[in-house]
């Protein structure tokens, strides 16, 4: 894969989205990272934030010290001989989870759906070492992928209004864990007792972008040894 060269998009008076990429793929990591680590080197003080995504980075800088002209004069030379980060220098999580039908009601759904069993829904799940590409939604909720098509699902057509922490699901080819309480449509089929967002952590967030996690199956007792919440979900969609 060569080098990309982003477009850029107005997003505000002080922000810019930069599209490095058309299309969601794992390989897109390695230049993410790069790109990221390069412009908050050229910005310097003057980069307020800076937010990836599966295929963009969005950029926000101050207005009171750069003009747009010296915004994109920055931002080729951040890009100028780009390499490739080492995408192994992301950390591996490994999250115990309980993969249940009294937590993860669409288990029976997805296996259904891909013709297979449960166990080889489970199987095939926890099987895959998936890339954090971003964070989103709610404080630290990651964005991983990619999983196999074969379980690809998509989001409810009724969101449920309340979602239990460490709930496991997929939407699309896309799986994450709910780190709080929160509304959601994302298909679910475990739980995981590991705390994701904590404020007493480097970077609030467990987990961050270039990361990856694997799920690993544990039965009930070891859930609750683990500290899980078996309460089962309070609504349906």
């Amino acid at each position: 894969m060569s080098a990309p060269r982003p477009t850029l998009e107005v997003a505000g008076i002080d922000s810019l989205i930069l599209r490095l990429f058309e299309q969601i793929d794992e390989r897109n990591m390695p230049w993410m990272l790069a790109a990221s680590t390069r412009l908050r080197e050229v910005f310097g003080a003057a980069l307020i934030d800076l937010v990836p995504s599966y295929t963009t980075l969005l950029l926000h800088y101050d207005l009171s010290c750069l003009s747009a002209a010296q915004v994109r004069q920055l931002i080729e030379q951040a890009f100028t001989d780009l390499q490739p980060a080492d995408s192994s220098n992301g950390r591996l999580h490994q999250l115990p989870t309980w993969y249940d039908r009294r937590v993860g009601p669409e288990l029976a759904l997805l296996a259904r759906r891909s013709q297979l069993s449960e166990a080889d829904v489970i199987r095939r799940h926890s099987g895959h070492d998936y890339q954090v590409f971003a964070l989103g939604f709610a404080p630290g909720f990651a964005f991983m992928g990619l999983v196999e098509a074969a379980l690809a699902a998509p989001r409810l057509s009724t969101p449920r209004k309340r979602i239990a922490a460490g709930s496991v699901g997929i939407a699309e080819r896309q799986t994450a864990v709910y780190p709080a309480v929160s509304p959601g449509g994302w298909n679910l089929l475990g739980r995981t007792p590991t705390r994701l967002f904590d404020p007493a952590i480097d970077g609030y967030s467990l987990l961050q972008p270039g990361d990856r996690v694997r799920f690993e199956p544990i039965d009930h007792a070891e859930f609750i040894r683990l500290g899980g919440d078996d309460s089962p979900l309070q609504d349906t969609p």
